[in-house]
């Protein structure tokens, strides 16, 4: 598993060169501003949502009148970090459900970007053919789909598992590695489609290479560490690192 990783990390590093040398900037800078409006106002509206329903609980329970008139500084405190937390966890949860929701819009874009890059690794040209294509983003839909509702059952098994004192510690780490997990999942899936395997197959092989999706779904989220110019880069250089690594595996 960690020489997958460390191919899924220099994959990312790669993925760089081969975009620049085969001149790719137009099919990852228009999906990646895309990407970044609807991630920036769908974020606005969400936290809005969010903020409203936090300070409509407040009222209702009286929980924010009580913290005023105790004029406790710790339960002020308490008050104060509960309400922070809050609002990370409603980010992580927007972030979470988010890149499944693009995953699902820019499917014919990952599609595209994952054959172009293995006709050329290949060296080889796939015919262009709307019906592969629309099966092809049919597929990804489906996976995104199934990802995320997995993803959701263990997110939830988790948080009851964070409830518990002591063991609860590891649920944050674990929690990530499942994020990153499905969303290399999916990344990955694009070239297992034209291998031609099935749904199953695809599963039962990413299965046994989690480090290659574990590691892109780490390097797509690190470069959101990097605000605006990562949030526009991270999705395609995620399927096409995919496709380089995969190409590693198939040649080793």
């Amino acid at each position: 598993m960690l020489k997958e990783l460390i191919i899924a990390i220099q994959s990312f590093v790669e993925a760089h060169a081969f975009i620049r040398r085969e001149r790719l900037w137009r099919w990852i800078l228009v999906p990646g501003i895309i990407y970044t409006l609807l991630f920036l106002v769908g974020g606005y509206f969400f936290l809005h949502s969010f903020e409203s329903a936090y300070e409509w609980f407040s009222l209702k329970t009286g929980l924010a009148a009580w913290v005023r008139k105790d004029r406790s500084g710790l339960l002020g405190a308490l008050f104060v970090f509960a309400g922070i937390f809050l609002w990370l966890l409603a980010f992580v949860l927007y972030f979470s459900f988010f890149k499944y929701f693009f995953l699902i819009v820019g499917s014919p874009v990952f599609a595209y970007l994952s054959e172009k890059t293995e006709a050329i690794l290949e060296g080889k040209d796939f015919p262009f053919s709307l019906s592969q294509l629309l099966h092809d983003v049919a597929r990804g839909i489906r996976i995104a789909l199934r990802n995320g509702l997995w993803q959701t059952v263990y997110m939830v098994a988790l948080f009851l598992i964070s409830l518990i004192p002591v063991a609860g510690w590891i649920a944050p780490l674990i929690a990530l590695f499942v994020e990153c997990y499905y969303y290399g999942f999916s990344m990955l899936d694009y070239s297992l489609e034209r291998a031609r395997m099935s749904a199953p197959e695809s599963i039962d092989y990413i299965g046994r290479h989690k480090g290659l999706a574990i590691g892109n779904g780490m390097l797509f989220y690190g470069m959101h560490l990097v605000p605006v110019l990562g949030w526009v880069l991270a999705p395609a250089y995620s399927v096409i690192a995919a496709t380089l690594s995969l190409h590693k595996i198939k040649k080793a």
